[in-house]
């Protein structure tokens, strides 16, 4: 900040502040020299404090029902919400081991690793968590048949959120 007052500082800063809506602007900083000693620094924002970053709550869904119409009443009852209603509260509810990026498939276009009616072992892949680019593969933590898959492809899910249901 200046060492001396100058008037024209507080008709700078409210130009600088005109010129960051005109332009549609989130900041602007500015350093005004007056003499060697002397100079005003200023940082105009639009904003005050950094927004917060988006926390996302994917919300419990059924795999798309691409079979044979003959499957569509499993299917159906494959998306019944469970006795309870909170999947994650299930007794073969698989959750995410950590925040990431969901994903059905081993690379886009290919056939899912698991889809309702799915036997799987224990162990085998049901799905794919990316993590800071690190393609995480989720095992199935017992054997048995998906009851339903409560993610969609390619979507953010947090810590501990139910992924599929194994009975």
């Amino acid at each position: 900040m200046t060492k001396t007052p100058h008037e024209s500082d507080v008709a700078f800063i409210q130009a600088l502040a005109e010129l960051l809506n005109k332009n549609d602007l989130a900041e602007l900083s500015v350093k005004r020299e007056y003499a060697e000693n002397d100079s005003l620094n200023v940082k105009v924002s639009k904003y005050g404090a950094p927004a917060p970053a988006p926390v996302y709550h994917p919300a419990p869904i059924a795999a798309p029902a691409a079979a044979a119409p003959a499957s569509a009443p499993a299917a159906a009852a494959a998306t019944a919400p469970a006795a309870g209603g909170d999947p994650a509260s299930h007794p073969g509810a698989v959750t995410s081991p950590m925040v990431g990026t969901a994903y059905l498939s081993p690379e886009p276009g290919s056939d899912p690793f698991v889809t309702i009616g799915t036997q799987v072992k224990e162990g085998q892949t049901v799905l794919i968590i990316e993590a800071m680019k690190t393609m995480n593969h989720i095992p199935a933590p017992r054997a048995g048949t998906v009851k339903r898959v409560l993610v969609e492809d390619g979507t953010p899910v947090e810590f501990g959120a139910p992924l599929l249901i194994i009975e």
